[in-house]
């Protein structure tokens, strides 16, 4: 069978659970929207009087919880938290599984090159990347709608772009990482850690303006909800910095693969 559909179809269930995540997650968070809105300004001052640290944490600077796009904004934090974990997970498992599931025999007796096994897996990724976004987007959309019918839905559009974009990130990190570590039960753990890594980087800058040059550390803070659904929008550096990490991990993930000694 085609790597590519091979690939797609033993991640299906796990697709699925995905699915079922984020439609418990948008649901159940934006059935919480009539509450935030019939208190009026109270919210806010109730949340303005949190201590900076839950605030940073639960997404909530710059945020007016009484709009829908405020109140989706601060979901967003979630989300994209969610998008994140799927996509290293993802990349880091996609080039690790065969050695970790003893099944690196079923692709080396096949007439492959290593750059096509890479890029098949790469494709079959970008797939389901691109499928748990547009889920995001029309369960966003469709929940936002709900509520607000004249809500303007382009700050959501702007949003899911720029999701997409992290994902896209921890998706080829954690490729490079999986082709690169040479234990493979070690590259979800890493994946995983750089991911905590980066978050907590951006929760810390939140916390204390001093760090704010370590921004560029961190994808997360490269497409903040108060930005895009704002009057800053996307920033030209962070388009070109998200660039050069998915382009530069990518190629070092074929490069790797290529040297690796795989355990069959």
């Amino acid at each position: 069978m085609n790597i590519f559909w091979r690939e797609l179809r033993n991640s299906r269930k796990s697709m699925i659970w995905w699915v079922v995540g984020l439609l418990f997650m948008v649901v159940s968070g934006m059935s919480k929207y009539d509450t935030m809105k019939s208190t009026g300004q109270t919210v806010n001052e109730i949340f303005g009087a949190m201590p900076k640290s839950l605030q940073a944490i639960f997404g909530l600077s710059s945020l007016d919880l009484t709009t829908i796009t405020g109140y989706f904004g601060m979901l967003f934090s979630y989300l994209v938290l969610m998008a994140a974990i799927h996509a290293a997970l993802l990349g880091s498992t996609m080039i690790a599984k065969e050695e970790r599931d003893k099944t690196s025999e079923f692709l080396m007796v096949k007439p492959v090159s290593r750059t096509r096994i890479v890029a098949s897996k790469l494709a079959a990724s970008l797939i389901l990347l691109f499928l748990f976004n547009l889920v995001t987007y029309g369960l966003s959309v469709g929940m936002v709608n709900y509520y607000e019918p004249s809500a303007d839905l382009s700050g959501i559009g702007r949003l899911m772009i720029g999701m997409l974009i992290l994902q896209l990130i921890f998706l080829s990190v954690g490729m490079a990482v999986a082709a690169v570590c040479h234990r493979p039960k070690m590259t979800v753990s890493i994946a995983t850690g750089l991911l905590i890594i980066t978050y907590i980087l951006s929760v810390a800058i939140e916390l204390n303006d001093k760090l704010d040059a370590l921004r560029y550390l961190t994808p997360f803070k490269y497409f903040e909800a108060k930005k895009l659904m704002g009057n800053t929008g996307f920033e030209g550096v962070y388009i070109g910095l998200s660039a050069v990490i998915i382009l530069g991990t990518l190629i070092l993930t074929f490069m790797a693969y290529q040297k690796r000694d795989l355990k069959i």
